[in-house]
């Protein structure tokens, strides 16, 4: 009989990475999710892991900094361990200056991103005509190119992460009694179970804190694999290593179907086409839809659980979740194996309760 020295319910993001940490630590691990990996929002098809804007620096700017730059490595030995690609690549992003005030903003941004980013990415204003066709429309025919965003494609990273945990001893199942009898949900438990568990917390403690986010998005078939992201009006639109192009989405919060696409998905491709015209004779081949976890402090929630010893709360990564996967896996293995809290301002459980 097995004996696991973590449990992780939830296999999205979130409770992947974390358990793909723990067993880089030597724990041995088992993940528990009925649907398995990627299931929910991160099975999603969008995959933007993009940077806030370089100024009025705070402690989740820096995080998301640190995650980011620190993706490279972190995706490149889960492929090594798994074998299997999740699509990740540093490629940039794009976005339109629409006036010369945007383009002075830009320029009082590009010289913070020099310190801010320790001079390791950069974020520069150019002409929008050096991307050719794939350049977003600009008023003033300059763009924002940064070096820092990448991209991921979310199902395959969450089966890569599965692998890997894999590979090294763990075990990812969807539920307890495929765990071959061993202690599943021993303590200590990591909860990342999104949305769903989201409405399950704030059960828990008698008040809203978070509910799931309906999102809309589509993939197109064009093969744009070196261009870079492009973010337009709120849009993102990217390229992917496949020959896909991934654009969304929708942020609802009144829905009658969570899992359904309809006339708001198209709007959101009637957007995508005007801003980028090639795109107007790349087909659709996937229309996806879900809920995604947002705490009410629009930030993840991480940390111990209240009340509940050996207990712990990964959770609302909502928009950016994938963008922050590493510093969060790092930060809760801290917590978990060590005792460790580095989690930052803005990020804790109790800040939403």
């Amino acid at each position: 009989m097995t004996s696991w020295d973590v449990t992780v319910r939830g296999a999205g993001a979130f409770g992947l990475a974390c358990a793909w940490e723990l067993t880089r630590r030597g724990q041995r691990v088992c993940v528990i999710d009925p649907g398995g990996p990627g299931a929910g929002a991160s099975g999603g098809i969008v995959g933007a892991l993009a940077p806030h804007v370089p100024e009025n620096w705070n402690p989740k700017k820096a995080f998301q900094f640190a995650a980011l730059s620190g993706a490279d490595a972190f995706w490149q030995e889960v492929r090594s361990v798994s074998g299997i690609d999740p699509g990740y690549a540093r490629t940039g992003r794009l976005q339109p200056l629409a006036d010369a005030r945007a383009v002075a903003l830009a320029q009082t941004r590009q010289e913070q991103a020099q310190a801010l980013w320790q001079g390791r990415f950069d974020w520069r204003v150019v002409e929008a005509a050096r991307f050719g066709e794939w350049a977003p429309p600009s008023a003033t025919g300059l763009v924002v190119f940064d070096t820092l965003s990448a991209r991921i494609s979310p199902k395959a990273a969450c089966l890569a992460l599965a692998a890997a945990i894999v590979a090294r001893g763990g075990k990812v199942v969807q539920t307890p009694a495929d765990a071959a009898g061993s202690q599943a949900d021993a303590t200590p438990v990591i909860w990342a179970t999104g949305a769903a568990g989201l409405d399950d917390l704030s059960a828990h403690f008698g008040r809203t804190v978070g509910q799931g986010i309906k999102g809309q998005a589509a993939l197109l078939q064009m093969d744009r694999a070196s261009a870079p992201q492009l973010f337009v009006d709120g849009l993102h639109i990217i390229p992917h290593g496949d020959g896909t192009v991934a654009v969304g989405s929708t942020t609802e919060r009144e829905f009658a179907d969570a899992a359904a696409t309809d006339a708001l998905l198209d709007g959101v491709l009637d957007q995508a086409r005007a801003a980028v015209p090639v795109l107007k004779t790349a087909p659709v081949i996937q229309r996806w839809a879900g809920l995604r976890p947002r705490a009410r402090s629009r930030a993840p929630m991480l940390g111990a659980w209240p009340g509940r010893p050996g207990h712990y709360i990964a959770n609302g990564g909502f928009k950016i979740g994938f963008g922050v996967v590493t510093e969060v896996a790092r930060v809760m293995a801290d917590l978990v194996m060590q005792g460790i809290d580095r989690i930052p301002e803005g990020f804790r459980v109790e800040e939403n309760l």
